[in-house]
């Protein structure tokens, strides 16, 4: 079916006391993964393309991106393609021209003034063409490349006044926030704040986004969107599966040599990973 906007497919999700879950794209098993999984699940779901993961295509987002799109128009689920995690404002323009309904723009590295700053630039940009923006606020750690950052340290979590006055600023579509989640985890051990999510939810007038959502167990993501987290972002989790599967079979079959015979149990390995989020945070 024809690619859904992201931002239509979170208002459904938000009106229905639901989530939509976000899966990272790396490889074009990835992007089969997501859709098999979508389908199997009958849930709708977002593919999403990060900074980093362009930059594992040698900088280029066209190839990716059309084959994340091809696969996504091919299924049929409702699927949605988003660009994560973006940085640079080269990438950043990219997103239009190569069919992106949605663009998370990150500039949490900065200071908050230029924050507010480069990001209500993202937004305008963006809504001058048709693209829903999502910004982030506070420090959701284990980025590639940032030192250990412990979920629950002191002034790492979203302040929910600071929140509502960022978004005001901002413009921005949606917001992600730091709730005692991490990226990159391969343990789903984190512990949210789930007073603080519903804090942040009857203070921000926008939708909530839960990044790292790998490392964080059924029941606190299942609490998660009932405090009003309506978007949640899934990476790790799939290439643990993906690995998982990959070194599962070659340990069986060291002689294999033909990439096929273990990408398609990974594949179905991340397929199945996809539908467990998707039931878990969408209700089914």
């Amino acid at each position: 079916m024809p690619l859904v906007g992201t931002a239509e497919l979170v208002a459904r999700a938000q009106a229905a006391g639901r989530a939509v879950a976000a899966f990272n794209v790396i490889t074009l098993e990835h992007a089969e993964a997501i859709a098999a999984g979508a389908e199997s699940a009958g849930a709708p779901a977002i593919l999403q393309i990060s900074e980093n993961a362009v930059k594992f295509h040698g900088g280029r987002l066209g190839p990716v991106a059309s084959a994340a799109a091809a696969v996504a128009r091919a299924s049929s689920a409702p699927l949605a393609l988003h660009l994560d995690h973006v940085e640079s404002a080269e990438l950043l323009r990219a997103a239009h021209p190569e069919g992106f309904s949605s663009v998370m723009f990150d500039a949490s590295k900065l200071s908050y003034g230029d924050n507010v700053k480069a990001t209500a630039e993202a937004v305008r940009w963006g809504h001058e063409r048709g693209i829903w923006v999502e910004a982030e606020l506070g420090k959701v750690g284990g980025k590639e490349g940032e030192p250990p950052l412990d979920a629950h340290a002191p002034g790492v979590r979203t302040d929910p006044a600071e929140a509502a006055a960022y978004a005001a600023a901002t413009g921005v579509d949606a917001l992600a926030v730091a709730v005692g989640s991490s990226h990159a985890m391969t343990e789903r051990t984190a512990t949210l704040d789930h007073d603080l999510i519903a804090r942040l939810r009857d203070a921000v007038p926008v939708p909530l986004v839960l990044h790292g959502s790998s490392g964080v167990p059924d029941a606190e993501l299942r609490r998660a969107v009932a405090s009003g987290v309506s978007k949640v972002n899934v990476g790790t989790a799939l290439n643990t599966a993906f690995t998982g599967a990959v070194r599962a079979y070659l340990g069986a079959n060291p002689k294999t040599v033909d990439p096929r015979k273990y990408l398609a149990p990974a594949r179905d390995a991340m397929a199945e990973a996809v539908a467990r989020f998707l039931r878990t945070v969408s209700g089914g």
